[in-house]
């Protein structure tokens, strides 16, 4: 399984998610694309097997994956501080694989009826929900 991890700003989210679903799904193949180097470098550190950065990288391997991952605004354009771009969300949101969105509410968009769960619960969702991806 091919599993794509993205993240902006700093990668905190990708950097809790990556070891979780190594441990998890040890089989799999984990990519990091983040937005930025900060966010690549720190996925990477928690244990990618590969990772790249940017606009591009999001495209490319948005064609490979079976799953992606990443906090809600990898699909809204501009969002996440202007990291996202036009093409980056299209990107995501076309791509035939299974997105595993996990609910932020920050930059301005608020998901409603979401809860404020803490980052742990979340990732715990994240494993669970790649485990039924290729079902």
């Amino acid at each position: 399984m091919n599993i794509l991890v993205i993240d902006a700003q700093g990668g905190g989210i990708g950097r809790q998610v990556i070891p979780a679903l190594k441990k998890a799904c040890p089989e799999a193949c984990v990519t990091a694309v983040g937005t930025n180097a900060m966010a690549t470098a720190a996925m990477l550190k928690s244990g990618a097997d590969h990772a790249a950065t940017g606009e591009n990288a999001v495209i490319v391997n948005s064609r490979r994956a079976d799953v992606i991952i990443g906090p809600v605004g990898i699909v809204i354009a501009d969002s996440l501080y202007g990291e996202v771009t036009p093409a980056m969300a299209v990107a995501v949101g076309q791509s035939s694989a299974r997105r595993i969105l996990i609910p932020v509410n920050h930059c301005d968009n608020v998901i409603v009826g979401v809860s404020d769960l803490n980052m742990a619960r979340l990732i715990d969702e994240v494993v669970a929900r790649v485990g039924h991806a290729t079902e």
